[in-house]
């Protein structure tokens, strides 16, 4: 791959966590409502599957890549937007001085982990059925 082709695929993977991040901290301030917090929930859902959806989209027919690198970029979109996250909620346990709570250290390394490895499987999967769908067309 030469170097622009990297640079696409790593500006993709950066605007796609940043979406992550604001998707996270926007519907997140939007349940604060109690009676609506399924609903702010499953939209909040609903836009992450869109973005991801959409940046499988973007790796397999903009850039061609093979059903690995995609799932591997889709994966590390994620896994940054799950750290941009757990940072967002420690920098709100900073300010919001809640007292008797711990700080939310461990989401740093853990949210990443932990959700890298669902959406590297799952982006997988959509990937590898887009690779074969693409061939038979």
């Amino acid at each position: 791959m030469d170097i622009s082709g990297r640079r696409l695929w790593v500006r993709a993977m950066i605007l796609v966590a940043v979406a992550y991040m604001a998707i996270g901290i926007v519907f997140a301030a939007l349940a604060a409502d109690a009676n609506y917090v399924r609903v702010w929930r499953l939209a909040a859902w609903l836009a992450s599957a869109a973005a991801a959806a959409a940046h499988i989209g973007y790796e397999h027919y903009r850039l061609r890549s093979s059903p690995r690198p995609t799932a591997l970029h889709a994966a590390g979109a994620v896994a940054l937007g799950a750290f941009g996250l757990a940072l967002a909620a420690n920098i709100h346990w900073l300010v919001a001085g809640t007292h008797g709570q711990r700080p939310p250290l461990l989401a740093l390394p853990v949210w990443p982990v932990i959700t890298a490895l669902p959406a590297f499987l799952a982006a997988l999967a959509i990937a590898t059925v887009l690779a074969r769908v693409s061939r038979r067309a």
